[in-house]
């Protein structure tokens, strides 16, 4: 299973935060990504710096032949194209793209790598607003290293 985190809190070039999250979900279902399920959209605080816009955000399942890193810089593309601009760690965006799961891969970062692709993602214990996500559109997920639900692994945030 492979999912994907989509999260926006500024309006950008592809509208508000709702209009971007929605044309994402249709970017990531173009070839060579295939939609397999999107969950509904969750509208939350801002996680981390919390002097900020409320996000919109959601999760989708995908089915694609690329490998994991080709992936991420697929997603990284989308997230340019929607005016994402990288600067402060969890500061607003446009548009936030994170590969959570790859068919339950594990790969740790190794040495001080700072874009390396790090499966399962490394915060998603801890966010509620992908735990919830998940646990509509794929009830049946497991974590790949601590092999808890989504709604397992919800029940210890509250």
């Amino acid at each position: 299973m492979i999912l994907v985190a989509i999260g926006s809190n500024l309006s950008g070039p592809w509208g508000s935060p709702r209009q971007t999250v929605e044309r994402a979900i249709h970017a990531l279902n173009q070839f060579p990504l295939h939609l397999l399920a999107q969950s509904s959209l969750l509208h939350t605080k801002a996680y981390g710096l919390e002097n900020q816009p409320d996000f919109v955000n959601a999760v989708v399942q995908i089915e694609t032949a690329l490998a994991p890193h080709v992936l991420l810089r697929k997603l990284h593309m989308i997230e340019r194209e929607a005016g994402r601009k990288r600067g402060r760690r969890w500061g607003p965006r446009t548009l936030d793209l994170d590969l959570i799961d790859y068919h339950g891969l594990k790969r740790t970062q190794r040495g001080h790598v700072q874009k390396a692709l790090v499966l399962p993602h490394p915060g998603l214990p801890l966010r509620d607003f992908v735990l919830k996500p998940i646990a509509e559109i794929a009830p049946r997920w497991r974590h790949a290293t601590n092999h808890k639900t989504a709604s397992a692994l919800l029940a210890r945030l509250h």
